[in-house]
Protein backbone atom coordinates (compact mmCIF):
# COMPACT_ATOMS: atom_id res chain seq x y z
CA UNK A 1 0.00 0.00 0.00
CA UNK A 2 1.35 3.42 -0.97
CA UNK A 3 1.93 5.61 2.09
CA UNK A 4 1.26 9.24 1.33
CA UNK A 5 1.86 12.57 3.07
CA UNK A 6 -0.40 15.40 1.87
CA UNK A 7 0.80 18.94 2.53
CA UNK A 8 -1.89 21.54 1.93
CA UNK A 9 -4.63 18.95 2.32
CA UNK A 10 -7.49 21.43 2.75
CA UNK A 11 -6.92 23.32 -0.49
CA UNK A 12 -8.21 22.52 -3.96
CA UNK A 13 -5.32 20.20 -4.91
CA UNK A 14 -5.19 18.66 -1.44
CA UNK A 15 -8.87 17.72 -1.34
CA UNK A 16 -8.67 16.24 -4.84
CA UNK A 17 -5.62 14.26 -3.74
CA UNK A 18 -7.78 12.81 -0.97
CA UNK A 19 -10.33 11.86 -3.66
CA UNK A 20 -7.62 9.88 -5.46
CA UNK A 21 -6.46 8.28 -2.18
CA UNK A 22 -10.02 7.13 -1.45
CA UNK A 23 -10.44 5.69 -4.92
CA UNK A 24 -7.25 3.65 -4.84
CA UNK A 25 -6.93 2.86 -1.14
CA UNK A 26 -3.75 4.85 -0.43
CA UNK A 27 -2.74 5.20 3.21
CA UNK A 28 -2.36 8.85 4.25
CA UNK A 29 0.16 9.06 7.09
CA UNK A 30 0.26 12.84 7.56
CA UNK A 31 -1.86 15.86 6.64
CA UNK A 32 -1.35 19.59 6.85
CA UNK A 33 -3.57 22.62 6.49
CA UNK A 34 -3.43 26.18 7.73
CA UNK A 35 -6.79 27.14 9.20
CA UNK A 36 -9.60 24.81 8.12
CA UNK A 37 -9.76 22.84 11.39
CA UNK A 38 -13.19 21.41 10.61
CA UNK A 39 -11.97 19.78 7.40
CA UNK A 40 -8.69 18.68 9.02
CA UNK A 41 -10.67 17.00 11.77
CA UNK A 42 -12.88 15.24 9.22
CA UNK A 43 -9.91 14.06 7.12
CA UNK A 44 -8.02 12.94 10.23
CA UNK A 45 -10.95 10.82 11.38
CA UNK A 46 -11.34 9.34 7.90
CA UNK A 47 -7.69 8.54 7.13
CA UNK A 48 -6.25 8.13 10.68
CA UNK A 49 -2.86 9.72 9.89
CA UNK A 50 0.02 9.56 12.34
CA UNK A 51 0.09 13.35 12.56
CA UNK A 52 -1.70 16.45 11.34
CA UNK A 53 -0.25 19.96 11.16
CA UNK A 54 -2.13 23.25 11.47
CA UNK A 55 -1.46 26.96 11.96
CA UNK A 56 -0.27 27.93 15.45
CA UNK A 57 -3.42 29.92 16.26
CA UNK A 58 -5.61 26.90 15.46
CA UNK A 59 -3.49 24.33 17.29
CA UNK A 60 -5.48 24.19 20.54
CA UNK A 61 -8.80 23.94 18.73
CA UNK A 62 -7.67 20.98 16.61
CA UNK A 63 -6.09 19.23 19.59
CA UNK A 64 -9.42 19.41 21.44
CA UNK A 65 -11.33 18.16 18.39
CA UNK A 66 -8.98 15.16 18.00
CA UNK A 67 -8.41 14.44 21.70
CA UNK A 68 -10.25 11.12 21.45
CA UNK A 69 -7.97 9.90 18.62
CA UNK A 70 -4.33 8.81 18.42
CA UNK A 71 -3.54 11.51 15.83
CA UNK A 72 -0.67 13.75 16.89
CA UNK A 73 -1.41 17.45 16.30
CA UNK A 74 1.62 19.61 15.46
CA UNK A 75 2.13 23.28 14.57
CA UNK A 76 2.45 24.19 10.90
CA UNK A 77 5.93 25.57 11.64
CA UNK A 78 7.14 21.95 11.77
CA UNK A 79 5.85 21.27 8.27
CA UNK A 80 9.21 20.72 6.59
CA UNK A 81 10.41 18.47 9.41
CA UNK A 82 7.24 16.36 9.29
CA UNK A 83 7.53 16.08 5.50
CA UNK A 84 10.91 14.43 5.91
CA UNK A 85 10.44 12.45 9.13
CA UNK A 86 6.83 11.25 9.03
CA UNK A 87 6.23 7.73 7.74
CA UNK A 88 5.43 7.80 4.04
CA UNK A 89 7.30 7.15 0.81
CA UNK A 90 5.57 9.83 -1.28
CA UNK A 91 4.84 13.45 -0.39
CA UNK A 92 2.38 15.58 -2.33
CA UNK A 93 3.26 19.22 -1.72
CA UNK A 94 0.20 21.39 -2.38
CA UNK A 95 1.17 24.17 0.02
CA UNK A 96 0.41 27.63 -1.38
CA UNK A 97 3.27 30.03 -2.10
CA UNK A 98 6.94 30.18 -1.20
CA UNK A 99 6.11 28.54 2.15
CA UNK A 100 6.31 25.21 0.30
CA UNK A 101 9.99 25.57 -0.65
CA UNK A 102 11.49 24.35 2.63
CA UNK A 103 9.14 21.36 2.64
CA UNK A 104 10.16 20.39 -0.90
CA UNK A 105 13.83 20.55 0.05
CA UNK A 106 13.21 18.47 3.20
CA UNK A 107 11.31 15.81 1.25
CA UNK A 108 14.07 15.48 -1.32
CA UNK A 109 16.81 15.52 1.32
CA UNK A 110 15.06 12.53 2.94
CA UNK A 111 15.12 10.74 -0.43
CA UNK A 112 11.33 10.61 -0.74
CA UNK A 113 9.36 11.02 -3.96
CA UNK A 114 8.07 14.58 -4.30
CA UNK A 115 4.79 15.04 -6.17
CA UNK A 116 5.02 18.76 -6.75
CA UNK A 117 1.93 20.96 -6.90
CA UNK A 118 3.70 23.86 -5.17
CA UNK A 119 5.09 25.59 -8.25
CA UNK A 120 6.81 28.23 -6.11
CA UNK A 121 9.37 25.61 -5.02
CA UNK A 122 10.74 25.51 -8.56
CA UNK A 123 10.05 29.17 -9.32
CA UNK A 124 11.91 30.59 -6.33
CA UNK A 125 14.44 27.87 -5.56
CA UNK A 126 14.57 25.63 -8.62
CA UNK A 127 18.36 25.39 -8.73
CA UNK A 128 18.48 24.35 -5.07
CA UNK A 129 15.61 21.89 -5.48
CA UNK A 130 17.20 20.27 -8.53
CA UNK A 131 20.57 20.08 -6.79
CA UNK A 132 19.02 18.34 -3.78
CA UNK A 133 17.18 15.84 -5.98
CA UNK A 134 20.41 15.07 -7.83
CA UNK A 135 22.29 14.65 -4.55
CA UNK A 136 19.86 12.15 -3.03
CA UNK A 137 18.46 10.55 -6.19
CA UNK A 138 14.91 11.47 -5.17
CA UNK A 139 12.24 11.82 -7.85
CA UNK A 140 10.29 14.99 -8.62
CA UNK A 141 6.95 14.29 -10.33
CA UNK A 142 5.02 17.34 -11.58
CA UNK A 143 1.37 17.75 -10.60
CA UNK A 144 0.44 20.98 -12.43
CA UNK A 145 -1.72 19.96 -15.38
CA UNK A 146 0.59 21.58 -17.93
CA UNK A 147 3.80 20.14 -16.51
CA UNK A 148 2.23 16.74 -16.05
CA UNK A 149 1.22 16.92 -19.71
CA UNK A 150 4.77 17.82 -20.78
CA UNK A 151 6.18 15.04 -18.59
CA UNK A 152 3.83 12.53 -20.20
CA UNK A 153 4.79 13.67 -23.71
CA UNK A 154 8.56 13.47 -23.23
CA UNK A 155 9.98 10.41 -24.99
CA UNK A 156 13.73 10.83 -24.51
CA UNK A 157 14.40 12.48 -27.86
CA UNK A 158 15.73 16.01 -28.31
CA UNK A 159 13.05 18.61 -27.66
CA UNK A 160 12.77 21.52 -30.09
CA UNK A 161 10.00 23.39 -28.30
CA UNK A 162 7.55 23.10 -25.42
CA UNK A 163 4.08 24.42 -26.17
CA UNK A 164 2.63 25.55 -22.84
CA UNK A 165 -1.11 26.04 -23.02
CA UNK A 166 -3.14 28.65 -21.11
CA UNK A 167 -6.88 29.02 -20.72
CA UNK A 168 -6.51 32.78 -21.03
CA UNK A 169 -8.51 33.31 -17.84
CA UNK A 170 -11.76 35.28 -17.60
CA UNK A 171 -10.40 38.38 -19.34
CA UNK A 172 -9.09 37.01 -22.61
CA UNK A 173 -9.24 39.73 -25.27
CA UNK A 174 -9.92 42.55 -22.80
CA UNK A 175 -8.27 45.98 -23.17
CA UNK A 176 -6.29 47.72 -20.43
CA UNK A 177 -9.10 50.24 -20.02
CA UNK A 178 -11.68 47.53 -19.45
CA UNK A 179 -9.40 45.74 -16.99
CA UNK A 180 -9.25 48.89 -14.84
CA UNK A 181 -12.79 48.16 -13.63
CA UNK A 182 -12.25 44.50 -12.69
CA UNK A 183 -13.29 43.47 -9.16
CA UNK A 184 -12.01 40.49 -7.14
CA UNK A 185 -15.34 38.76 -7.83
CA UNK A 186 -14.83 39.20 -11.57
CA UNK A 187 -11.29 37.85 -11.42
CA UNK A 188 -12.30 34.80 -9.38
CA UNK A 189 -14.81 33.65 -12.02
CA UNK A 190 -12.51 31.33 -13.98
CA UNK A 191 -14.11 29.89 -17.14
CA UNK A 192 -12.85 26.29 -16.90
CA UNK A 193 -10.85 25.47 -13.76
CA UNK A 194 -11.92 25.32 -10.11
CA UNK A 195 -8.90 26.52 -8.13
CA UNK A 196 -7.95 28.42 -4.99
CA UNK A 197 -8.21 32.21 -4.88
CA UNK A 198 -4.54 33.03 -5.37
CA UNK A 199 -3.98 30.80 -8.38
CA UNK A 200 -7.29 31.96 -9.91
CA UNK A 201 -6.18 35.60 -9.73
CA UNK A 202 -2.82 34.56 -11.20
CA UNK A 203 -4.68 32.93 -14.06
CA UNK A 204 -6.61 36.15 -14.66
CA UNK A 205 -3.39 38.20 -14.88
CA UNK A 206 -1.54 35.44 -16.81
CA UNK A 207 1.02 35.47 -14.00
CA UNK A 208 0.21 31.82 -13.46
CA UNK A 209 1.48 31.08 -16.95
CA UNK A 210 4.60 33.10 -16.24
CA UNK A 211 5.25 31.06 -13.12
CA UNK A 212 4.61 27.87 -15.07
CA UNK A 213 7.10 28.99 -17.71
CA UNK A 214 9.75 29.40 -15.00
CA UNK A 215 8.78 26.03 -13.52
CA UNK A 216 9.06 24.34 -16.91
CA UNK A 217 12.56 25.72 -17.40
CA UNK A 218 13.60 24.20 -14.07
CA UNK A 219 11.74 20.90 -14.37
CA UNK A 220 12.70 20.03 -17.93
CA UNK A 221 16.11 21.72 -18.28
CA UNK A 222 15.23 23.87 -21.28
CA UNK A 223 15.99 27.51 -21.99
CA UNK A 224 13.13 30.07 -21.83
CA UNK A 225 13.28 30.67 -25.58
CA UNK A 226 12.24 27.04 -26.15
CA UNK A 227 8.90 27.55 -24.41
CA UNK A 228 5.99 29.04 -26.33
CA UNK A 229 2.80 29.97 -24.49
CA UNK A 230 -0.46 29.43 -26.39
CA UNK A 231 -3.94 30.44 -25.27
CA UNK A 232 -6.22 27.43 -25.62
CA UNK A 233 -9.69 28.37 -24.38
CA UNK A 234 -11.16 24.87 -24.33
CA UNK A 235 -8.59 23.51 -21.80
CA UNK A 236 -8.57 20.10 -23.50
CA UNK A 237 -4.96 20.11 -24.70
CA UNK A 238 -2.97 20.52 -21.50
CA UNK A 239 0.40 21.10 -23.21
CA UNK A 240 2.49 19.78 -26.09
CA UNK A 241 6.08 18.90 -26.93
CA UNK A 242 7.59 19.52 -30.36
CA UNK A 243 10.61 17.47 -31.42
CA UNK A 244 13.47 18.12 -33.83
CA UNK A 245 11.56 16.50 -36.71
CA UNK A 246 8.64 18.90 -35.97
CA UNK A 247 6.42 16.08 -34.74
CA UNK A 248 4.24 17.30 -31.86
CA UNK A 249 2.91 15.15 -29.02
CA UNK A 250 -0.04 16.52 -27.04
CA UNK A 251 -1.61 15.32 -23.80
CA UNK A 252 -5.37 15.83 -23.78
CA UNK A 253 -8.13 15.30 -21.27
CA UNK A 254 -10.99 16.88 -19.40
CA UNK A 255 -10.01 19.88 -17.22
CA UNK A 256 -9.83 17.86 -14.00
CA UNK A 257 -6.78 18.06 -11.73
CA UNK A 258 -7.40 14.58 -10.35
CA UNK A 259 -5.97 13.09 -13.55
CA UNK A 260 -2.52 14.65 -13.15
CA UNK A 261 -2.58 14.16 -9.36
CA UNK A 262 -3.30 10.48 -9.87
CA UNK A 263 -0.61 10.08 -12.53
CA UNK A 264 2.01 11.52 -10.18
CA UNK A 265 0.88 9.20 -7.38
CA UNK A 266 0.74 6.05 -9.51
CA UNK A 267 3.64 6.74 -11.92
CA UNK A 268 4.69 4.90 -14.02
CA UNK A 269 1.41 2.96 -13.91
CA UNK A 270 -1.95 4.24 -15.07
CA UNK A 271 -5.10 3.33 -13.17
CA UNK A 272 -8.81 3.88 -13.66
CA UNK A 273 -9.38 7.62 -13.45
CA UNK A 274 -11.92 9.88 -11.79
CA UNK A 275 -12.18 12.43 -14.60
CA UNK A 276 -14.79 12.23 -17.35
CA UNK A 277 -13.81 11.00 -20.80
CA UNK A 278 -13.45 13.61 -23.51
CA UNK A 279 -15.99 13.13 -26.29
CA UNK A 280 -13.89 14.36 -29.20
CA UNK A 281 -16.75 13.83 -31.63
CA UNK A 282 -18.74 16.51 -29.81
CA UNK A 283 -15.95 19.11 -29.92
CA UNK A 284 -16.64 21.55 -32.71
CA UNK A 285 -13.22 23.20 -32.56
CA UNK A 286 -9.97 23.50 -30.64
CA UNK A 287 -8.34 26.91 -30.90
CA UNK A 288 -4.85 28.27 -30.19
CA UNK A 289 -3.61 31.85 -30.12
CA UNK A 290 -0.71 33.91 -28.84
CA UNK A 291 -1.25 35.73 -25.51
CA UNK A 292 -1.51 39.52 -25.37
CA UNK A 293 1.77 40.27 -23.62
CA UNK A 294 1.39 44.03 -24.12
CA UNK A 295 -1.64 44.00 -21.82
CA UNK A 296 -0.79 41.06 -19.56
CA UNK A 297 2.78 42.17 -18.83
CA UNK A 298 3.58 39.74 -16.01
CA UNK A 299 4.11 36.89 -18.48
CA UNK A 300 7.05 38.57 -20.27
CA UNK A 301 8.33 39.80 -16.89
CA UNK A 302 8.57 36.19 -15.69
CA UNK A 303 10.37 35.23 -18.89
CA UNK A 304 12.88 38.01 -18.25
CA UNK A 305 13.32 36.93 -14.61
CA UNK A 306 14.17 33.31 -15.43
CA UNK A 307 16.39 34.38 -18.34
CA UNK A 308 18.44 36.51 -15.94
CA UNK A 309 18.12 33.83 -13.26
CA UNK A 310 19.54 33.93 -9.74
CA UNK A 311 17.12 35.29 -7.15
CA UNK A 312 15.04 37.31 -9.61
CA UNK A 313 12.29 34.67 -10.05
CA UNK A 314 11.90 34.80 -6.25
CA UNK A 315 11.56 38.58 -6.43
CA UNK A 316 8.82 38.53 -9.05
CA UNK A 317 7.01 35.71 -7.23
CA UNK A 318 7.13 37.45 -3.83
CA UNK A 319 5.94 40.73 -5.29
CA UNK A 320 3.08 38.98 -7.02
CA UNK A 321 1.95 37.12 -3.89
CA UNK A 322 1.82 40.44 -2.01
CA UNK A 323 0.03 42.23 -4.86
CA UNK A 324 -2.61 39.51 -5.24
CA UNK A 325 -3.33 39.64 -1.51
CA UNK A 326 -3.65 43.44 -1.69
CA UNK A 327 -6.05 43.14 -4.63
CA UNK A 328 -8.22 40.57 -2.85
CA UNK A 329 -8.35 42.95 0.12
CA UNK A 330 -9.34 45.78 -2.29
CA UNK A 331 -6.27 47.84 -1.41
CA UNK A 332 -5.21 48.05 -5.07
CA UNK A 333 -7.00 47.67 -8.38
CA UNK A 334 -6.56 44.80 -10.83
CA UNK A 335 -4.28 46.59 -13.28
CA UNK A 336 -2.19 47.91 -10.39
CA UNK A 337 -1.03 44.33 -9.82
CA UNK A 338 1.01 44.61 -13.03
CA UNK A 339 2.53 47.96 -12.06
CA UNK A 340 3.50 47.19 -8.46
CA UNK A 341 4.93 43.76 -9.28
CA UNK A 342 7.18 45.16 -12.00
CA UNK A 343 8.28 48.06 -9.79
CA UNK A 344 9.17 45.72 -6.91
CA UNK A 345 11.00 43.40 -9.30
CA UNK A 346 13.08 46.28 -10.66
CA UNK A 347 14.17 47.14 -7.10
CA UNK A 348 15.52 43.64 -6.40
CA UNK A 349 19.27 43.34 -5.83
CA UNK A 350 20.54 40.57 -8.11
CA UNK A 351 22.19 37.51 -6.53
CA UNK A 352 23.54 35.03 -9.06
CA UNK A 353 23.75 31.95 -6.80
CA UNK A 354 21.31 32.55 -3.92
CA UNK A 355 21.11 30.43 -0.78
CA UNK A 356 17.78 29.49 0.77
CA UNK A 357 18.18 32.42 3.14
CA UNK A 358 18.87 34.75 0.18
CA UNK A 359 15.68 33.56 -1.50
CA UNK A 360 13.53 34.23 1.55
CA UNK A 361 15.17 37.63 2.06
CA UNK A 362 14.49 38.47 -1.59
CA UNK A 363 10.89 37.44 -1.05
CA UNK A 364 10.55 39.69 2.02
CA UNK A 365 12.12 42.65 0.24
CA UNK A 366 9.78 42.25 -2.73
CA UNK A 367 6.73 42.11 -0.48
CA UNK A 368 7.85 45.20 1.37
CA UNK A 369 8.36 47.03 -1.92
CA UNK A 370 4.76 46.22 -2.89
CA UNK A 371 3.46 47.37 0.51
CA UNK A 372 5.10 50.74 -0.06
CA UNK A 373 2.79 51.26 -3.04
CA UNK A 374 -0.49 51.38 -1.10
Amino acid sequence: MKKLIVLGATGSIGTQTCDVARRHGFKITALSGHSNVKLLESLSREFSPLCVLVGEEYLSDLKIRLADTSVKVLPESQLHFAAAECEGDTVLNAVTGIAGLRSSLSVLEAGKTLCLANKESMVTGGDLVNAMAKKTGAKILPVDSEHSAIFQCLDGNKVKKILLTASGGPFYGWSKERLDKVTPEDALAHPTWNMGKKITIDSATLMNKGLELIEAVQLFDVTPDKIQVLVHRQSIVHSMVQYEDNAVLAQCGAPDMRTCIQYALTYPERKEGLAKEVDFASLSTLTFALPDEDTFTLLPLCREAITRGGNLPAAVNGANEAAVEAFLQRKIGFTEIFRVVEKAYQKAAFIKNPTVEDIFETDRAARNAVAEEY
